[in-house]
């Protein structure tokens, strides 16, 4: 694959190294004079000076024949930008964008950039992740295939607890996938009884997690 990757800072840098590693043919863009010297003693040809979002340096990488294009600067909107550009004036298919700010999010879902990576709100999933009783907590965000796994606790006041997969009143677009309990978790089946201390895994379709928060969590006092 030919990708393009506009960002040389140490996601970018390090995400050329591993692609170049694997036999991709990369162009690694940066508009920072210093950070450019560094990365072209490091990469050589690889590396190119310009900004992204203008449209001669885009070209001049290639854009036009590019398979992926990924964005991963420290500016939310030049993401969005490149990204954009290359989908919309180029006809490139496939792009990955970097959220700095998780408020920028719908913004991104706005313009149809759906392959998106937030450290900061990876980090705060994993964080209540290991919190001893969570409410649902997203773990992964399935955009392009409008899916998403999420993650929730099951306590004495469940309305699910005591009970068996099948016997739930599941919502539309939804399914249990995983019971972790005493740290072994199991495919959940229908005859799989959820219990208080259980760590539930399900995938769902966005616009779901009200109502399967009303089958297997207790109501709000």
């Amino acid at each position: 694959m030919y990708i393009l990757i506009a960002g040389g800072g140490k996601v970018g840098s390090n995400l050329a190294a591993t692609l170049l590693k694997m036999g991709h043919e990369v162009t690694l863009l940066d508009n920072d004079r210093n950070r450019y010297a560094v990365l072209e003693s490091r990469f050589e040809h690889v590396a190119r000076y310009g900004d992204a979002t203008e449209l001669f340096v885009l070209e001049r990488a290639g854009v036009e024949r590019a398979d992926l294009v990924v964005a991963v600067t420290g500016d939310d909107e030049d993401n969005i930008i490149v990204c954009q550009v290359a989908k919309e004036k180029y006809g490139v298919e496939k792009s990955i964008a970097r959220v700095n700010d998780p408020r920028n999010q719908p913004h991104f879902d706005m313009v149809g950039i759906n392959l998106t990576v937030s450290a900061t709100a990876t980090i705060l999933a994993l964080i209540e992740h290991e919190l001893p009783a969570h409410e649902l907590v997203t773990l992964l965000d399935l955009r392009r295939e409008n899916l998403e796994i999420v993650e929730f606790a099951i306590d004495a006041g469940s309305p699910a607890a005591g009970r068996t997969v099948r016997d739930l009143n599941l919502p539309n677009g939804s399914r249990l996938i995983s019971v972790s309990r005493a740290g072994r978790a199991e495919i959940a089946v229908g005859e799989t009884e959820l219990r208080p201390g259980d760590l539930v895994m399900a995938i769902l379709e966005p616009g779901a997690e009200e109502e399967l928060k009303r089958v297997l969590m207790p109501a709000a006092v």
